[in-house]
């Protein structure tokens, strides 16, 4: 009865427009999770804290507080998916580059799409609204998720990540899922939340990220490898409230291309577009886990190093 009322509230709250939804509903609830509950105050502060030292305190406590109105923000916005027509979405979630997407399908490509906890990344599976091609038309568009515990919540994500037509792949199932793809002769573009700590079992590889030593996670690049898919990374920013823009670039156009770059520089080279991405707005990561709670050393024993530059100019 409970799981039944929250969802007809939340049905209800969808329906209003978000002109209405951002100063009635996100604002206060930024006071209510920021101020009031201090949700995870204390890692957010020491994460920001760490990975910025150069800056003042003044300088901090203005992204953790813009971090935590783009939270409240993020929250509303992924209810407002229950009910929001493709217009809207287009006016609000736009894509530059798309025309990389589609030349790679026209060329048979397969694609794997590096993207991170960047908002609103719940608005990003709207990308196929923007392409030539489309979920039915020989392509599947798709992103990575870990199921959650809880069998109510879960089947809702899905549903809220399932309003464009995408699919949700299984994180345990991922590769058996794209290989049935490829055989099925299904092109397909999937979105790997690369930004989180490693998968146990995963090759490690550990880089300078954020002034932290911190092991990336490898799988996206191997899976990408194992079978010979296109690779991009969608860099995600918030020119205004409510509306956001993803442009698509080209890391590898897979086949020979792909294999003749070393081992883990498609990692490395992730790592630093996205740490770019945060560096040009650090409100919007996600500041929330504690990446950094077992702390990693390189294979000289060192905590912190520099890691040279790798140039990654876009294909096109």
């Amino acid at each position: 009865m409970a799981q039944t009322l929250l969802e007809w509230t939340l049905h209800g709250m969808a329906r209003l427009p978000l002109g209405f939804l951002y100063p009635m509903v996100a604002t206060p609830l930024y006071y209510l999770i920021y101020h009031i509950a201090r949700y995870r105050r204390k890692v957010v502060r020491q994460n920001i804290a760490e990975s910025f030292p150069s800056h003042t305190n003044d300088e901090r406590r203005k992204i953790e507080q813009r971090f935590y109105r783009n939270f409240a923000d993020m929250i509303v916005e992924t209810i407002k998916l229950l009910h929001i027509s493709d217009e809207e979405m287009m006016r609000r979630m736009t894509f530059e580059g798309i025309d990389k997407i589609d030349r790679l399908f026209d060329e048979g490509k397969s694609i794997v799409a590096y993207f991170s906890h960047m908002m609103n990344w719940e608005w990003a599976p709207s990308i196929t609204l923007w392409t030539h091609r489309h979920p039915g038309d020989g392509v599947e568009f798709c992103q990575v998720y870990r199921p959650l515990k809880n069998k109510w919540a879960d089947d809702f994500f899905l549903r809220l990540r399932s309003r464009f037509n995408s699919r949700s792949l299984p994180k345990a199932t991922v590769f058996r899922d794209l290989l049935r793809f490829r055989r099925d002769n299904l092109l397909s573009i999937t979105g790997f939340m690369s930004d989180q700590k490693p998968s146990h079992g995963d090759p490690t590889y550990i880089t300078d990220f954020l002034n932290h030593p911190t092991a990336m996670i490898t799988g996206t690049e191997t899976l990408g490898r194992r079978l010979d898919m296109a690779i991009v990374y969608w860099d995600m920013c918030k020119p205004s409230r409510g509306h956001y823009h993803i442009t698509i670039k080209v890391l590898s156009d897979g086949g020979k291309d792909l294999r003749s770059i070393p081992d883990m520089e498609i990692t490395h080279a992730y790592a630093l577009l996205l740490q770019d991405t945060i560096y040009r707005d650090p409100s919007l990561w996600l500041w929330t886990h504690r990446r950094w709670k077992i702390p990693v050393r390189f294979p000289d024993g060192h905590l912190s190093k520099t890691i040279s530059d790798t140039s990654y100019a876009d294909h096109d």
